[in-house]
């Protein structure tokens, strides 16, 4: 069941566009039955949607940037950046960003942490681990295919989706509209 929830997540996601360029990962067609144990050893929040949710919800006069992404994800990793940017940028406007890795439990050892410490990611960056897409999917946004690159930005006063990835000016663009 494990696995099908996996593979029917990769089927979802794939829309995200061109995967980097590796050797393929025999770990990801292997049975995933330590993934339990390696939630307690990670050095990342691990949720399924019930524990993100009130992530999605904060009502603490913020503004949060929530973006879903991936390391297989090339869209993903090239506007990766450009939220860090605004982060640093935007510390003084109490603008937050989240990063929700869609990573599988596979990949978690293998391949987020190194790009976390490689890239030097100094936003919050939590696991998404619910292989329940179908039912979670439509309480981010009823819209939303399940495609990566992926964004949620919100406060209390304003709430919108993008399913799309962003350059430098136009998550700035779409910010503005949440601090004005």
């Amino acid at each position: 069941m494990l696995r099908l929830s996996v593979l029917t997540l990769l089927l979802i996601l794939v829309s995200c566009g061109e995967a980097e360029k590796k050797k393929p990962d025999t770990a990801l067609s292997e049975p995933e039955l330590g993934a339990e144990a390696q939630k307690d050893s990670m050095p990342l929040a691990v949720y399924d949607y019930q524990g993100l949710e009130p992530l999605l919800n904060r009502d603490d006069g913020k503004t949060y940037i929530i973006n879903f992404w991936a390391t297989w994800c090339a869209p993903c990793i090239k506007e990766l950046p450009y939220f860090e940017q605004v982060r640093k940028e935007q510390l003084q406007n109490d603008v937050e960003v989240i990063l929700v890795s869609l990573d599988m439990p596979s990949m978690w050892q293998s391949h987020l942490i190194p790009f976390i410490e490689r890239k030097k990611l100094e936003s919050e960056v939590v696991i998404l681990d619910d292989p329940k897409q179908n039912d979670w999917i439509p309480k981010i946004d009823i819209d939303w295919s399940g495609a990566i690159p992926a964004t949620l930005i919100y406060n209390n006063k304003k709430r919108k989706f993008y399913e799309q990835p962003f350059t430098y000016e136009t998550l700035n663009e779409q910010l503005d509209t949440f601090l004005n």
